[in-house]
């Protein structure tokens, strides 16, 4: 039986080398709704975040419904802005600049991908640093690497939060990164780095990337390449997290999800593992509410206990 952030059992799964995300995410949401009420009944306002949906892809209006449910259901504030692939760059750094000064509105986060031509360093830059609850503001992108205060984005700290679960103190091991990402890989370095752990970058012109990732105490995988990680690259009794959201065909004509690492093959070799569907995504919602909490907290100049 794992332990949560505040103490509470978090029940595993049937296999205790599977490490279940999603049941660690509800701790975490159920210690959310706990902090938001408290900070509610000391007279300050709701939290609230904005989210701003350009276009009609189908997995990003997943995932915008998805976090405006578990935002609403924290007890905070959900407000979605919605428009046209066709909006130009100028309409869409409008919307920002007036989320930016509602006084309603505690974080802001902009889903991506954008569609072309939107600039997205461009609009995620123009969104104010105090508000960017995803954390890809190019000076909290700074802050985070130079050890100063910043939000995580979402993503590497939930990789966090689920290696703290998995294995305890993490100084002293050596971590393994596949992918360089702004998202993920070289965020998630910095944060490992701060733990105290070895971090070893990988990417798609590494030399002998195998044998790079079987010297892996920690090996994260982070590509969008469905099982390009085989067991034989596992290090027996190695902690393996993968981030890699992979839709491929089924023999019956559907699709379904997977990782960047073969699972079954992996399971037999690793200490602990993270599944595809059930591991670091539902984590990474978790994360986002945990950042608006924080910056609302920062805002008011109050306290929070996470």
């Amino acid at each position: 039986m794992r332990i949560s952030l505040r103490g509470q059992p978090v029940p595993e799964d049937t296999d205790p080398r599977i490490i279940d995300g999603k049941a660690i995410a509800n701790a975490l949401l159920a210690d959310l709704a706990r902090e938001v009420a408290a900070l509610i009944e000391t007279g300050q306002p709701v939290p609230g975040l904005a989210v701003v949906l350009v276009g009609d892809d189908p997995a990003s209006q997943v995932y915008v419904r998805s976090k405006a449910r578990q935002t609403v259901a924290v007890g905070m504030r959900s407000f979605e802005h919605r428009l046209p692939a066709t909006v130009t760059e100028d309409a869409l750094l409008t919307v920002i600049d007036r989320l930016n000064a509602d006084p309603a509105v505690d974080g802001i986060l902009v889903q991506l991908p954008l569609p072309r031509p939107l600039d997205a360093a461009r609009i995620l830059d123009r969104i104010d640093p105090a508000k960017d609850v995803d954390g890809f503001h190019v000076v909290n992108a700074g802050r985070l690497s130079a050890g100063l205060d910043a939000p995580v984005p979402c993503t590497p700290l939930g990789c966090l939060l689920l290696l703290r679960q998995a294995v305890g103190a993490l100084s002293g091991l050596h971590a393994v990164i596949v992918g360089r990402s702004n998202i993920v890989g070289k965020p998630l370095a910095q944060v490992l780095l701060r733990e105290n752990c070895t971090v070893t970058i990988a990417h798609s012109r590494t030399r002998d990337l195998a044998a790079l990732c079987r010297q892996a105490d920690i090996l994260v995988a982070a590509v969008g390449q469905a099982g390009l990680i085989r067991g034989d690259w596992v290090k027996p009794g190695a902690t393996v997290i993968d981030v890699g959201i992979n839709r491929i065909p089924t023999a019956d004509g559907r699709t379904r999800l997977v990782g960047d690492v073969a699972f079954d093959e992996a399971l037999a070799v690793a200490d602990r593992i993270t599944p595809v569907p059930g591991g670091v995504g539902p984590m990474t919602i978790a994360c986002l509410l945990r950042n608006t909490l924080a910056a609302a907290a920062a805002r008011r100049g109050a306290a929070h206990g996470l």
